[in-house]
């Protein structure tokens, strides 16, 4: 004789999934701050402990970034009239009123910045060779606070770093000059 089942197998499968989703917590759940056993303030979901409260949370807000205009970021033809003065095309990010300058205020802009490169470049090159010299070929002479031999050996080090960090500004320097428009 065959026993009867009361229930079918997609019944308790609902049944269980229904209990699943009742006993879960929901998504915006509230956060609640207790003090710890030793003071200490314990953010959790639950009001277990000493001194709990109800954090009152503004709910977060996410806001999209504005959509581009159609035909943004693409060349355009200039308009009539304009075909032999034609603009580098604006980024993504320009607008195409951004303001702009003009060619000789731009050249007299590059010829100051290259100048005051210039003049930096010159001031780390007499650095580095006034640190060249005192290094001597990694035999700079002691002086008399170096009594001690690692002071010696210390300011040999630091002298090593002073050049390195020398050679490069000066190769920035000239990366940066070389960069400056004609």
């Amino acid at each position: 004789m065959k026993h009867a089942q009361p229930f079918s197998p997609p019944l308790i499968a609902a049944a269980v999934g229904l209990a699943a989703a009742l006993a879960s917590p929901p998504a915006l759940a509230q956060v609640y701050r207790c003090e710890s056993d030793t003071g200490v303030p314990v953010y959790q979901g639950t009001p277990s402990g000493k001194n709990c409260r109800a954090l009152d949370m503004a709910p977060l807000t996410t806001i999209p970034s504005p959509k581009l205009p159609a035909g943004a970021g693409k060349p355009s033809a200039p308009p009539a009239g304009q075909a032999g003065t034609a603009r580098p095309a604006a980024s993504a990010g320009m607008p195409a009123d951004f303001p702009r300058v003009d060619a000789s205020t731009q050249r007299s802009r590059d010829g100051e910045r290259r100048s005051i490169l210039e003049a930096e470049l010159a001031k780390e090159e007499n650095r580095l060779e006034s640190l060249r010299r005192e290094y001597n070929d990694g035999q700079p002479d002691r002086l008399g606070s170096e009594r001690n031999y690692q002071k010696y050996l210390d300011r040999v080090e630091r002298l090593k770093e002073d050049i390195a960090r020398s050679e490069a500004n000066i190769g920035a320097l000239q990366r940066e000059l070389a960069a400056i428009r004609e």
